[in-house]
This record gives C-alpha cells, sequence and structure tokens, in this order.
C-alpha cells in the first residue's frame, strides 16, 4: 500500500467528487480551492485532456479535464462543473499546482483505521496507477485518485516553463 493509503490509516479526509455519476475522491490536503469552471486559454499541441492554463494569481495552472483523461468522449459544461486545484508532486519539479475538471463536488469523506482497502488493477476503466485506494461512503463506493498520477511527466514536459 502506498504512502497515500497509510496515511488514510491514521485516519483522513478525502474530497468527494463526481465524474459521470461515480463517486471518486483525492486527499483533502492536496486541495488548494475549488473554482466554478471557467474557460481557460487553450495551448497547440496539447493532449485532449489538457483543456489549457489558467492565470491563478499570477501563477500559470494547467488544466487537465480529469472526465477526458479516464476515457469520456463528449463532457458537458454547466453550472454543477468545476475546478478543484490541487497541488502536485512532479518528478524533476517538485511542487507544482494543478487543475482537475470535475462534474461537481459532492462533500467531505471521513476515513478511519481500515476503511481504505486497495483497488483492484483498473476501476471504471481507469488505469490502476492513477488510483490508491477505495472507501465505502454515503454515496456507495468512493475511489481515491492519487493526484501525483494524474497529469504524468511526459505531459509536464508538455507544459513545459508555463509552471516554472
Amino acid at each position: 500500500m502506498n504512502q497515500q493509503a497509510n496515511s488514510a490509516e491514521a485516519g483522513s479526509q478525502y474530497l468527494s467528487f463526481i465524474l459521470g455519476g461515480d463517486a471518486y475522491g483525492v486527499d483533502i490536503l492536496r486541495v488548494q480551492e475549488i473554482r466554478g469552471w471557467e474557460p481557460v486559454r487553450a495551448l497547440p499541441d496539447m493532449p485532449p485532456c489538457m483543456k489549457g492554463v489558467l492565470d491563478l494569481r499570477g501563477t500559470i495552472v494547467p488544466i487537465i479535464d480529469l472526465r477526458v483523461r479516464f476515457g469520456a468522449t463528449d463532457p458537458q459544461y454547466d453550472p454543477t462543473t468545476v475546478i478543484i486545484i490541487v497541488s502536485l508532486e512532479v518528478p524533476e519539479r517538485g511542487r507544482q499546482l494543478a487543475g482537475m475538471v470535475v462534474d461537481a463536488v459532492s462533500g467531505v469523506i471521513e476515513a478511519g483505521e481500515g476503511d481504505i482497502k486497495p483497488p483492484p488493477g483498473g476501476v471504471r476503466g481507469i488505469d490502476g496507477r492513477y488510483l490508491t485506494g477505495m472507501v465505502s461512503s454515503g454515496e456507495g463506493m468512493t475511489v481515491l485518485i492519487d493526484v501525483d498520477q494524474v497529469l504524468g511527466a511526459d505531459q509536464w514536459q508538455q507544459v513545459g516553463g508555463l509552471t516554472a
């Protein structure tokens, strides 16, 4: 079990959000802020999940549509769509901010000792490297996302000096 799942053993909180009707969560300590959807500045030659960049009080933040990253082909942008700004640990770059576009935020999940279960290899068609565990909550089973893996090192190279 990885470090993020181990920290849950002592008791952790996760921000829960919705993607395509399913519940997901990220470690709340990684969340910097939650913003309503707003169009972002598109960049040429980016992968489809990279919607562009956002100027967040002078910091250029790459915005990833998590729905597209996980296979959605035609996500809708409506009043419940939000951008979750998270802090990532990027190899050779250290801490970086990134925004994840999701359908909606649904709340905070408390996970105590023994609540986090290791995920199977892939859940809901998502590559297992993006997952840290699963927890049962009021929304059913919530899949916990590894925010450090959401935006791979290869894509950080594509955004290059934008976030330096």
